[in-house]
């Protein structure tokens, strides 16, 4: 599963994929827009922002669920523990990537890494909760 372009709000297919541990999700994109940040012109530099990282990391567990969930689910994140430990220079193309590691019920927990090429930019876990969908059993809400 890979979606070579990252375009916040572009429409996801639910593929019938299996939500088994060892599945995992690379999602492109460029450091650009609202993922930048010169953290208050402190750094001389733009670059990737933390909380642009850690959106792009939950983008790609919450893609990975979707994909292997049936409808009338969702999920939500509840728990980041990241490391940024280098810069991605604004232009850069970096990737995030999830990989399932467990299923505990309705819990979801992901290894979650970004890469600029084979530089590691940040790394860490994320968890997200399995959901009913409101309104998806055609009762409204």
């Amino acid at each position: 599963m890979t979606d070579t372009g990252w375009k916040p709000g572009a429409p996801l297919k639910r593929g019938g994929g299996e939500l088994t541990p060892g599945v995992e999700h690379r999602v492109e994109f460029e450091v650009e827009g609202w993922l930048v940040t010169d953290v208050g012109g402190t750094i001389g530099a733009r670059v990737l922002s933390t909380p642009g990282m850690i959106g792009a990391m939950e983008r790609a567990g919450a893609e990975l669920a979707f994909m292997g969930l049936p409808e009338g689910k969702a999920t939500v994140g509840f728990e980041v523990c990241i490391k940024h430990v280098a810069p991605a220079p604004e232009g850069a193309t970096c990737a995030a990537r999830a990989e399932l590691r467990e299923v505990d019920g309705r819990k979801l927990r992901f290894d979650v890494e970004v890469t600029e090429g084979e530089r590691t930019i940040g790394v860490g876990t994320h968890e997200r909760r399995v959901i009913d969908v409101a309104g998806a059993d055609g009762g409204g809400g």
